[in-house]
């Protein structure tokens, strides 16, 4: 990991849940992390502000940045990305990690809130991402990693909104593989085998332990992502599980949220009937 020594990282959403746990993977490895949210004070429900985040970065030996960012508005988003060059002169890896939930049918989805999670997922995303890149292709290297997942279309159901916004981070990807190819600069899409602890799974009452992973190996996927050669790995949708196993990793015990059940893997079928707010303790209730 030595080569990613003093690289520099922007992590949107980086205050908590999965966001915060890339954050801390990344300094780990001698990343110096920007941590990009709107969170600057800690609230009941919504624990850690960008400020903490940076402080446990630190704790590491490396520098972070606390940024607050609207990821809806391009001002701030640009505001960043300067932050980022003013202070470190250059930008390696972006994760588009920010994200809104809303898994309800059309019928039950105002306009708004389809706003809403278009703007935070894919329009944050596309503006992200062509913030960081001519920074990127001017030095020559670059990771971008989208959080979503592969397209499937039985993911559809009851989540019309929601999948648009995601499944168009992932033609982001699929997309900038091939426009960036053989620039040195990469972008990748990742997403979960089974369903992560997070602000979110807690506050929707998204399933119980025993169904849940840690955010760490979503962490530790983007900590491998960024080590492979951006001119070969590149406009892919991955799955964490599948692609470590690639990589030769076939033990997640350490990923359990109950060290004694192994989370069930989520497939199309699945996600068909899963929904905001219902609590599901065993993969026959999905």
């Amino acid at each position: 990991m030595s080569s990613l020594s003093r690289r520099v990282a922007i992590i949107t959403g980086a205050s908590r849940g999965i966001g915060r746990q890339v954050a801390l993977t990344f300094a780990r490895s001698g990343i110096n992390v920007v941590v990009a949210a709107k969170s600057t004070e800690e609230q009941s429900n919504l624990p850690g502000t960008i400020y903490s985040v940076a402080e446990e970065i630190r704790g590491f030996g490396v520098e972070a940045l606390p940024v607050k960012c609207d990821v809806r508005s391009e001002n701030d988003i640009e505001a960043m990305v300067s932050a980022t060059i003013q202070k470190f002169g250059r930008v390696d890896i972006l994760v588009n990690n920010a994200g809104a939930l809303w898994w309800k049918k059309m019928v039950d989805t105002p306009m708004k809130r389809y706003d809403l999670i278009n703007e935070i997922n894919v329009r944050a995303t596309f503006c992200c991402s062509k913030a960081v890149l001519p920074h990127m292709l001017k030095q020559g290297h670059g990771h971008i990693i989208n959080m979503s997942p592969p397209i499937d279309l039985r993911m559809l159901h009851g989540k019309i909104g929601y999948c648009i916004s995601k499944f168009g981070m992932t033609l982001i990807a699929h997309g900038l593989g091939q426009e960036l190819k053989g620039t040195g600069v990469a972008c990748n899409a990742l997403w979960p085998a089974t369903i992560i602890e997070s602000a979110a799974t807690l506050n929707f009452g998204i399933g119980e332990r025993s169904l849940l992973r840690k955010a760490d190996i979503l962490a530790d996927c983007c900590l491998m992502i960024v080590n492979e050669n951006p001119n070969e790995f590149t406009g892919n949708a991955l799955i964490d599980e599948d692609y470590m196993k690639t990589r030769g990793i076939t033990d997640f015990a350490k990923y359990r949220c109950d060290p004694d059940s192994e989370p069930p893997r989520i497939s199309g079928e699945d996600w068909q009937a899963f929904e905001v707010g219902r609590a599901t303790d065993s993969k026959s209730k999905l």
